[in-house]
């Protein structure tokens, strides 16, 4: 019925002269047509308000973007301020490097690096941080390495206490967590670590430049046919959390870069939480 007098009315409007129909058409706008158009009204009204709604949820959702993005952004920036400052101090004999994304088996264990031979990167070139060693350069072509780092089965490294005279073979192992965790061996009997102290490469082998931070001691893990023991250590980088590197020439290998680390350490600027 409702439908049947709209449409006679409508048949009516259309029928009436051109001076009579905006008359008409204003009082059934004031009188019937007047909760059709406060529904239309709240109708556009709660439209705008969900175009409102979508729009403060995409702000929103890009302030938490940034907001999880700037912790990683501080990381990063107080990495690379250490870097600029280990470099500064290097002087020499080094080129920067940053460690691309890579997939596979080998993740983790191995980092693809942004230079090689055309950079002046060679086999063999200690691979550091500004916090202490990553691990070794294997492979190089044109424009890109591969590195050994420290979590490898096969990486190791002579490592000593300076001013103990204690020396010893650094090689990574399983920790209790399942994590990877750097194990001093070859430490003698009588010699006892106290949690804390720093041990740095040796030197020995012609590889790695004498100290180079590697890690500090947690514990002692066990004792070997009663004449050495072998110390738990909490490595001084994590490789997985590298974004960038300093590759060192193998010509820096004869040098002691103990005091250049000291220097870098305490000029970094405090890690983000």
């Amino acid at each position: 019925m409702a439908f049947v007098a709209c449409l006679v009315l409508a048949l009516v409007a259309l029928a009436l002269p051109a001076a009579l129909r905006a008359p008409v058409a204003g009082a059934l706008r004031r009188t019937v047509l007047l909760p059709v158009i406060a529904v239309q009204e709240e109708a556009a009204a709660a439209r705008e308000q969900r175009q409102s709604l979508a729009a403060l949820r995409a702000q929103r959702d890009s302030l938490a973007l940034a907001a999880q993005r700037l912790p990683v952004l501080m990381a990063e920036n107080a990495q690379l301020r250490a870097m600029l400052g280990l470099r500064a101090r290097l002087q020499r004999g080094d080129v920067a490097a940053e460690v691309l994304h890579q997939g596979g088996i080998a993740d983790g264990l191995t980092l693809l690096l942004s230079a090689g031979r055309d950079e002046g990167v060679a086999p063999l070139s200690p691979v550091v941080a500004p916090d202490g060693l990553v691990g070794m350069v294997i492979s190089v072509d044109p424009h890109s390495s591969v590195a050994m780092a420290w979590t490898h089965p096969d990486f190791r490294v002579s490592a000593m206490v300076e001013g103990t005279g204690v020396v010893g073979i650094v090689a990574a192992r399983t920790g209790a967590s399942g994590n990877p965790i750097l194990a001093l061996r070859g430490v003698p009997y009588r010699r006892i670590l106290e949690p804390g102290t720093p041990v740095v490469t040796s030197g020995l082998g012609g590889v790695y430049p004498r100290g180079i931070p590697v890690g500090t001691v947690v514990g002692e893990l066990s004792e070997a046919a009663g004449w050495e023991r072998t110390f738990l250590l909490k490595p001084a980088v994590q490789p997985a959390e590298v974004s960038h590197v300093i590759i060192l020439s193998p010509a820096l290998a004869a040098d002691s870069l103990g005091a250049v680390f000291d220097t870098a350490a305490a000029a970094a600027p405090p890690q983000p939480r």
